[in-house]
């Protein structure tokens, strides 16, 4: 009798885990591994990332809306002191954001999204507990601002978030899919800043009667600003903990950083994201207060909008957070630097035509033209994140070939880096938002100090209405920035000899 031998059939290796839901093996740029595997298991961390960072750029942006509320709680605030209350809880989500990223290797995607998420209690509670308390409302003015400030600053831990979700998803994604699932969870964090502006007017006037806030000063309920968002965060975390997984390759541990800082891509990139994501949250922070200090008029006349839109400021944001996804599936198809120089001359076009606005007082002039600046700016956040790892992805190629090391290691090395690159840059393109509101706050220093010397309560308002174009010194910083963006982009990635010059591989590479 001649014995037969059944023919053995490849079966897809499914990822082995380690206790406390760690996966060990995980491939997914094989294609048969992330078809069979894969896929699922990423789409599902994707999608409880998404909801864990909207909920930490919704609370990051929360003041944003509490400061121009602050004068119906009974705590008025000067100009200045308003950009200050905007700007220290973008400063402090800028600095969070690199050792959020340090944060994923160390305690894993999964855990690390649980606690980021469990921290947001933080501000949320402060603002429902001390802001509205009648023990600041007799505190004196200067007492009352470092106290909002301190619990403005504690919403900075939502910047963080941002960091430390688009390292951990960029291991679950093979290269070809980065683009778009990167875009799409970056998408889901930014939409929480249109509807942080969105609800919190809706929700601060909650038992106050509809002829009463319609009038320029009505009663508000600041505690419901914070306490609406805390069930929202407790439900966050209990889903990272229940549902997430971590990656035991998810490293971008400090020598993938302290390497990533010697490559001058690092600080192009960085420097580019500055101008993409810094306008996008800078301008986010910044317009719902821009608008109230500079169209008062129109305001006056629309109470509706006024009062229950916050003066239509959440539509920039909701915009530009749909325009992400879109500018890396945009990038993965023609090159994510072409995309990012033509959203930088159209950034530059489009804020001339706002200085226009603000000169000739036509609020949809501007407001028009900075729809179109948070919907290319939110296009260029996803092209310039999506050059990121299709850059060192090149670089590794380029470095294994010409030492001879071995593909697979250098490959995983460089993209080691390119996850600590996302987190530097990160990082950088935050602070550009709060350079974005300082320069708001300069500006808008000279009409404060007139206002202040006037003496009537009539006649404050009066020097206040005839200043209104306060910032348009402002917006020419913002064009001259543009100018230079676009320039660095056309001369790093799209000027052809000196893209060959410096690293060969980027010329062909579809950057």
């Amino acid at each position: 009798m001649t014995a037969t031998t059944e023919p053995t059939i490849d079966t897809p290796k499914a990822p082995a885990r380690q206790g406390g839901r760690w996966i060990d093996d995980w491939n997914p740029d094989d294609e048969q591994f992330w078809e069979s595997t894969g896929k699922k298991i990423a789409r599902k961390n994707l999608i409880f990332s998404i909801f864990a960072e909207h909920l930490g750029f919704a609370i990051w942006v929360l003041w944003s809306v509490v400061v121009i509320n602050l004068a119906n709680a009974g705590i008025p605030m000067t100009l200045p002191e308003m950009f200050w209350l905007t700007a220290v809880p973008n400063l402090v989500g800028s600095a969070l954001r690199i050792p959020y990223t340090f944060a994923v290797p160390k305690f894993g995607g999964r855990m690390w999204t649980m606690i980021s998420a469990s921290l947001l209690l933080i501000p949320s509670l402060l603002l429902a507990v001390v802001v509205p308390s009648g023990w600041l409302a007799g505190q004196s003015h200067g007492t009352q601002f470092w106290v909002l400030l301190i619990c403005a600053a504690t919403a900075g831990v939502g910047g963080g978030n941002f960091s430390s979700s688009m390292a951990n998803i960029s291991f679950f994604y093979p290269e070809r899919k980065k683009g778009l699932a990167l875009g799409l969870n970056a998408a889901g964090g930014n939409l929480g800043v249109a509807v942080v502006q969105l609800v919190v007017p809706l929700v601060v006037i909650i038992g106050v009667p509809t002829a009463a806030a319609k009038l320029p000063q009505h009663e508000v309920h600041l505690a419901y600003a914070g306490l609406v968002w805390i069930p929202f965060v407790v439900v966050a975390g209990l889903c990272a903990w229940f549902f997430m997984d971590s990656l035991t390759q998810a490293k971008a541990d400090t020598k993938s950083y302290s390497t990533a800082l010697r490559h001058g891509q690092t600080w192009i990139m960085s420097i580019l994201y500055i101008g993409t994501f810094g306008s996008f949250i800078g301008y986010s922070f910044a317009l719902p207060l821009v608008i109230k200090t500079t169209f008062p008029e129109f305001l006056a006349a629309n109470p509706f909008i006024a009062t229950y839109l916050a003066g239509l400021g959440f539509l920039g944001a909701l915009i530009g957070s749909v325009a992400r996804p879109f500018g890396g599936w945009l990038s993965d198809r023609i090159g994510g630097a072409k995309v990012t120089l033509a959203c930088f001359v159209g950034m530059g076009v489009f804020t001339l035509l706002a200085i226009v606005g603000v000169n000739s007082h036509s609020f949809l002039v501007f407001f028009g033209s900075y729809m179109v600046i948070f919907m290319l700016s939110g296009a260029a956040n996803g092209s310039t994140y999506r050059m990121i790892p299709v850059i060192f992805g090149e670089l590794g190629r380029k470095e294994a070939a010409e030492k001879g090391l071995d593909a697979a290691e250098t490959a995983l090395s460089f993209k080691r880096q390119s996850a600590a690159v996302i987190g530097i840059a990160g990082a950088i393109g935050a602070f550009g938002g709060f350079l974005i509101q300082l320069i708001f706050r300069q500006a808008s220093l000279g009409v404060t100090a007139k206002v202040a010397a006037a003496d009537t309560l009539a006649e404050k308002q009066a020097v206040a209405l005839a200043n209104n174009d306060w910032s348009t010194s402002a917006l020419w910083v913002f064009l001259a920035a543009y100018v230079v963006f676009g320039f660095m982009t056309w001369f790093y990635y799209l000027r052809r000899s000196f893209a060959v010059a410096r690293v060969p591989s980027l010329a062909h590479a579809g950057v």
